[in-house]
C-alpha cells in the first residue's frame, strides 16, 4: 500500500521548514566566520522588501491585479517569502537584545509555517486522500470499509485544513511587530 499521508506530505513539509532554519544557521555562521557580521544587520531590509513583494499574490487573488495567472503569483509568493524569511532570520541571528524582535521573529516563523502548511500540505493531502479512496473504490470495497481505511489520513487532512484561520492573523501580527521593530530602530538609532 502507498505511504501514509503523514510520511508522504508532513515529513517533506518539516524538511522544508528545517531547510530554512539550517540555511539561516549556516548563513549566520558564515557571516561570523568571515567577520562579516555587519552585513547581517542590513539583511533585514532586502528580506522585508522580498516579503512585501510576495504580497502581490494576495492582490492577484483578490483581483486587484488582473494581469498574469494566479499560479504564477502563488509560485512567486512562495519563493519570495522563503528567501525574504531567510534573510530576516539571518538578520536577527541569535543576537536579540529586546522583546520586540523576539516576538516579531517568532510570529514570522509561525506565519511561514502556516503558509507552508497551505502550500505544501493541504492541496497535496486532499489529492492523496482522493486517490487513496478512489483506489479502494476500484478494488470494490464498500463505502464503510473505505471510510475506515482512510480514517487517519482524513483526520490528518482535517487538522491541516485549519491553516487558513491561522495564516492571515499571524501574518498581520508579523506586520505589526515588524513595523514596531523598524520604528524602534529609527527612534533609537545613533544618527550622529
Amino acid at each position: 500500500m502507498e505511504r501514509s499521508l503523514l510520511r508522504r506530505e508532513v515529513a517533506p513539509f518539516l524538511l522544508m521548514f528545517a531547510s530554512l532554519v539550517a540555511a539561516a544557521i549556516l548563513g549566520d555562521w558564515l557571516l561570523h566566520a568571515f567577520n562579516l557580521v555587519w552585513i547581517g544587520r542590513w539583511l533585514g531590509i532586502p528580506g522585508t522588501l522580498l516579503i512585501l513583494l510576495s504580497l502581490l499574490y494576495s492582490l492577484r487573488k483578490r483581483k486587484l491585479i488582473t494581469a498574469g495567472s494566479p499560479k504564477f503569483y502563488l509560485s512567486l509568493h512562495e519563493a519570495l517569502t522563503w528567501q525574504g524569511t531567510l534573510l530576516v532570520v539571518i538578520h536577527a541571528g541569535v543576537h536579540f537584545n529586546a522583546v520586540l524582535p523576539w516576538l516579531a521573529m517568532i510570529a514570522m516563523l509561525v506565519a511561514f509555517a502556516s503558509g507552508l502548511t497551505g502550500q505544501f500540505l493541504f492541496e497535496r493531502g486532499r489529492r492523496h486522500l482522493a486517490e487513496k479512496a478512489d483506489l479502494y473504490r476500484r478494488r470494490g470495497l464498500p463505502p464503510h470499509e473505505i471510510e475506515r481505511e482512510v480514517f487517519w489520513d482524513a483526520t490528518t487532512l482535517d487538522a491541516m485544513a485549519k491553516w487558513r484561520k491561522v495564516h492571515f492573523p499571524i501574518t498581520l501580527a508579523v506586520a505589526v511587530l515588524s513595523l514596531g521593530h523598524v520604528v524602534a530602530v529609527l527612534m533609537f538609532w545613533n544618527w550622529s
